[in-house]
């Protein structure tokens, strides 16, 4: 029910949108196209499935197919969310403390950011060196390393609790560093918490890279935004609806330029007081955050972490429709204004999941020092992945985690690390929600893949013959007074 919501919006209003652009003579970016439109395929079974069936009973089962989209999709986003968590808890992190920074940035540089990947990029690594730098700083101070080797991995979120554009990092750092004075005897050495002093030391070190790197592209202060800004010069549309997004405004239409409806309640005045709580600092529009962070050995916490900063951009729960029709997506943390709900129309939403969809070849996690995929030391500090041929726990629950780090000193020889492969989907389901999403309903027994159906005269007999809808659920056509209002 929480889906078919979103879908009823997104089919409903696709087509005007896309009108509304070729009216205004301008060019929806051919990738964003493809996600909506991917989208509304995505888990219907009149466009394709598989067919799964169970040896012991003969019971048949139809599994549609998935959009795979990056954008805003709640059940593929779901989908990559544990498959990464799995994937770095498994294959990535050793069992040493892992911390949370996480990094936001001034609202103009997010808007430059959203479809640079170049930039992003560079952005990204400034913040890694300074943060970098801190951890091998404090490890020296502590023991007199000299040569000492820093991880981490860095999820780029691109959006925000209001499905605003709001391009952050979420960096989850090795908590301390590994100690390389002697490459044979490879260990970790644990830090203590970060103070208040110490994260203003690094926003401040980001803070003057940052200005040097915007400096040196022409992005400075003294720079006009409109001679520089490729976005505005190749794709106009997509630069109006991400001023637009990542200032909480609307981008099109009669409300252009208005703030986006909301429902508030009760204002608490402690709650407009500021409590930014330890761990976090800002300065000059730049925020970390290093809170948060999870103990050697807590598997089950960290890949929690794991699935929260891989999260998707839309929760589907939490959009629903008022009794006037309009669409209600309800905030996950009260804003200091009261403000608890967006009321939303279908163009309205349409415009904020449009720049949520990332360009192609724009990764969305990023992985830094000596958990870097050609790290010389990589292979001695992540965890043992499986053999293809290994199964080290039927069960399927997940398993407890790598060896300690001093157990690991030797992997390279005894058990090199292996480049893991994508779960299965049962088994993803089974790990997230506790269920075997293979398992037959009918005895029990474990159920395998026969087919995947995708000629569509075999799609509508076997449909047909199961007593389910062959079509897909209609795609409304242009509105035609949406166009006509976008016309005036």
């Amino acid at each position: 029910a929480a889906r078919a919501v979103l879908y009823r919006a997104v089919a409903g209003a696709v087509e005007t949108f896309l009108a509304i652009a070729r009216e205004r003579d301008r060019v929806v970016p051919r990738f964003v196209e493809r996600e909506f439109r991917a989208y509304l395929e995505c888990g219907i079974l009149a466009h394709g499935f598989l067919r799964v069936h169970c040896d012991a009973c003969g019971h048949d089962r139809l599994v549609p197919f998935s959009c795979k989209g990056r954008g805003f999709c709640p059940s593929c986003g779901g989908r990559r969310m544990a498959d990464t968590a799995a994937h770095l808890v498994d294959g990535v992190f050793p069992e040493v403390p892992v911390r949370q920074w996480v990094l936001t940035v001034p609202v103009s540089l997010r808007y430059l950011m959203a479809f640079d990947a170049g930039l992003t990029a560079e952005v990204l690594r400034a913040f890694v060196r300074v943060l970098f730098a801190s951890l091998r700083r404090r490890a020296r101070e502590r023991q007199k390393i000299r040569y000492a080797d820093a991880g981490a991995v860095t999820f780029v979120q691109r959006f925000g609790d209001a499905l605003n554009l709001n391009v952050h990092f979420h960096a989850l750092a090795l908590d301390g560093v590994f100690d390389a004075d002697d490459p044979g005897e490879l260990g970790f050495v644990p830090l203590d918490p970060p103070d208040d002093a110490e994260i203003l030391r690094v926003a401040r070190g980001f803070a003057r890279r940052l200005a040097s790197l915007l400096e040196r592209r022409g992005l400075g202060v003294e720079s006009d935004a409109g001679d520089t800004d490729p976005l505005v010069r190749d794709q106009p549309l997509m630069a109006e609806l991400c001023g637009a997004s990542v200032r909480g405004r609307v981008a099109t239409g009669p409300r252009a330029g208005q703030r986006l409806r909301r429902r508030e309640d009760r204002i608490d005045v402690e709650h407009l007081l500021d409590t930014r709580p330890p761990g976090c600092v800002s300065i000059g529009g730049i925020s970390v955050h290093a809170a948060v962070a999870v103990p050697a050995r807590d598997r089950r916490r960290l890949e929690r972490l794991c699935r929260y900063a891989a999260r998707p951009a839309l929760a589907a729960e939490r959009l629903c429709l008022d009794p006037d029709g309009r669409l209600v997506y309800r905030l996950r943390h009260r804003w200091r204004d009261g403000t608890t709900h967006l009321l939303l129309d279908p163009l309205e939403l349409m415009e904020r999941l449009a720049v949520l969809v990332p360009p192609p070849r724009f990764h969305l996690v990023r992985y830094h020092g000596i958990l870097a995929p050609r790290a010389a030391w990589r292979d001695r500090v992540v965890p043992a992945v499986p053999r293809p041929h290994e199964n080290p726990d039927s069960s399927g629950t997940p398993r407890t985690g790598a060896a300690a780090p001093d157990q690991q000193a030797a992997g390279r020889e005894t058990a090199p690390a292996q480049r893991g492969r994508r779960l299965p989907w049962a088994k993803l389901l089974q790990r997230v929600f506790g269920a075997e999403a293979l398992t037959c309903p009918r005895c029990g027994r474990p159920m395998r893949i026969l087919a995947a159906i995708q000629s569509p005269a075999a799609i509508r007999a076997i449909l047909e013959c199961l007593g389910l809808p062959p079509r897909p659920p209609p795609v409304a056509p242009p509105a035609v007074d949406r166009l006509l209002s976008a016309d005036a």
